[in-house]
């Protein structure tokens, strides 16, 4: 069935409502418009659905939020970890729809005879994780889109282990969403009845608190916090973080946070930024104009869903932004030094980070003795080792995180954590503070610890079909015919983790890669620099990774020269492919 003829099955289907029909009528002009809603069905990426808020088979509304959720109710059912009476926890952020489209997914569960648990308001999305385990649930759901623009919204799937569903369980489940043909095929009843037969239930707010308490054991020196006097600026960006994160802050004990007035209160149109993302420098805005009157230490910005936070400090007169990989640094140095100081560093303690993420959390785990892991891209793979440790005891968790500015230290949630690492990142400034150092001087310490790391992240935005074809096109032909070499230096292996193979290119020899199938390509070379290629399994982009790696004593020139000679590199390669 080609995309006008799904068009017009919409228009005639008699469950969708007049209201998603005039908006449907409102179109009926504009071909590529039909073509751009209904060319595919939204599909599962790194985190599940996420798409433009809209009427159509390739966008987010109340028909294709409940044919997801009758896909994964039937999943459900046919699962051996259902146990009649599991429900299912279901929490959403402050985007548009999100309230609506929460209470959809949690009737049509009830409707299939399976209990939930919503929240009465928005909740970060760390806070669902660790509720799916807390209150026994065979699943969860987060209605978010995370950072991306306000038109989007999204759904992301949870397992019983608190994790987000990572391979094959995610595909499984999209093939269940697959076999609902029709609207008529799914199931949802009213609220009225759903609460009368114990199916539809609000979480207890004991919820709340012991998530809460779980974030404060994170802390590894809670007893500078109360005597430290620095200077906190925060601002959820008017998502799911503002309570949480403010509670957490105030009851370890930090007397001087100073919240965004303008940005604390919960707004899916996000009217004061552009891009509700804390990875770019525009979103903080308004938190250094605060943080300039405050003479604040540190500005932490949490994005819609609280599951990332973006992280800048006061350091020579002027406030210095710090990346996802150099806060991941900083947290990893800071909770290994710590337990080592205290007696409790595990001797099979683990760091996982992703292949696109800083060489220079292994090169800080490795001098610490500990087991530094890769994972795809994802936090799921993240969770996926948390788990695995915890059935076999092979190693000790103790902190993952992304390039994406998404961190978890402890095992209470199975999803990164914006809350608890906006505490660890303030109880590191407190620290550091006492002995007369910024974050940033920290920071600077461990370059010449470990060497100057510094990575680098291109995308390319390709809309609609065209663009999904050009993705491909990239794709294909940098398989075929890889990069021999990047700024100057050989490339020495070349990984493809749709394939599984890692080609040695000196010698020809080819093994297995061990990690799952993906549509990654990874190029490392001969002095320690790399590059990543990969579409993005959320947006409409294709996504170029850069890391290079200079001895201590470099200077910011050589770096810098060194990574745009890198990035100039590979991108010449793509651009040549979409010309």
């Amino acid at each position: 069935m080609n995309y006008n003829e799904v068009y017009e099955q919409w228009l005639a289907d008699p469950i969708i409502d007049n209201e998603t029909k005039a908006e449907l009528k409102g179109i009926a002009d504009n071909e590529k418009e039909i073509e751009d809603r209904f060319y595919r069905e939204l599909e599962f990426g790194t985190g599940g659905l996420r798409g433009v808020l809209g009427a159509g088979t390739n966008r987010l509304n109340i028909y294709t939020i409940r044919k997801a959720t009758q896909g994964l109710a039937n999943y459900i059912l046919k699962s051996d970890a259902y146990k009649p009476g599991m429900g299912v926890a279901i929490a959403h952020d402050c985007r548009r729809m999100s309230p609506e489209f929460s209470t959809e997914a949690a009737l049509v569960l009830n409707a299939n005879g399976i209990k939930t648990y919503t929240f009465d308001s928005l909740r970060p999305t760390p806070l669902l994780s660790f509720a799916v385990r807390h209150l026994g649930c065979v699943a969860g759901i987060v209605v978010t889109a995370s950072h991306n623009p306000p038109e989007y919204n999204g759904y992301k799937v949870y397992w019983a282990d608190g994790g987000q569903c990572p391979y094959p369980r995610d595909e499984e489940i999209i093939a269940e969403v697959l076999k609902i043909k029709g609207f008529d095929m799914v199931k949802t009843m009213p609220q009225n009845e759903a609460a009368a037969q114990g199916l539809f239930n609000i979480a207890p707010p004991s919820v709340d608190d012991i998530f809460i308490k779980n974030v404060k054991e994170q802390c590894l020196n809670p007893e500078i916090i109360p005597r430290s006097d620095i200077k906190i600026v925060f601002t959820p960006l008017h998502g799911a973080g503002n309570l949480s994160v403010q509670r957490a802050l105030r009851e370890t004990g930090f007397k001087n946070v100073f919240v965004v007035k303008e940005q604390e209160q919960s707004d899916g149109n996000f009217p004061t930024v552009s891009y509700p993302n804390p990875e770019e420098k525009a979103a903080f805005s308004l938190a250094l104009k605060l943080a300039k009157e405050k003479d604040a230490d540190v500005i932490i910005a949490t994005d819609p869903d609280c599951d990332r936070v973006g992280v800048a400090v006061k350091h020579g007169g002027d406030y210095q932004f710090l990346t996802g990989n150099q806060a991941g640094v900083l947290l990893t140095e800071y909770l290994v030094s710590q337990m080592t100081g205290r007696g409790r560093l595990p001797k099979n303690g683990a760091i996982i980070s992703t292949i696109v993420s800083t060489d220079m959390a292994r090169a800080v785990a490795e001098a610490n003795g500990l087991t530094y892991m890769e994972v795809l891209t994802g936090f799921k793979y993240i969770g996926e080792k948390i788990k695995e440790f915890e059935e076999t005891g092979s190693h000790t968790y103790i902190l993952g995180f992304e390039e994406s500015y998404g961190y978890l230290a402890g095992t209470y949630a199975r999803d990164k954590d914006a809350v608890a690492a906006s505490l660890l990142v303030c109880e590191a400034a407190a620290f550091y503070r006492k002995k007369g150092l910024t974050l940033y001087d920290a920071l600077l310490e461990l370059y010449e610890k470990y060497g100057i790391f510094r990575e680098h992240i291109e995308s390319i935005t390709l809309k609609g079909v065209d663009g999904l074809n050009d993705i491909k096109r990239v794709m294909a032909a940098l398989r075929e015919t890889p990069p021999t070499e990047l700024a100057g230096s050989t490339v020495t292996e070349a990984r493809d983790y749709k394939n599984r193979t890692i080609k040695n290119t000196a010698t020809g020899e080819v093994t297995a890669a061990t990690l799952p199938v993906s549509d990654v390509l990874y190029y490392a070379t001969a002095d320690g620099s790399w590059a990543c290629v990969r579409p993005s399994g959320t947006e409409p982009k294709i996504k170029l990774y850069f890391g290079a790696k200079l001895s201590a004593g470099s200077t910011e020139d050589e770096i810098t020269a060194k990574l745009k000679a890198i990035t100039a590199d590979l991108k010449a390669v793509v651009d040549r492919v979409l010309q």
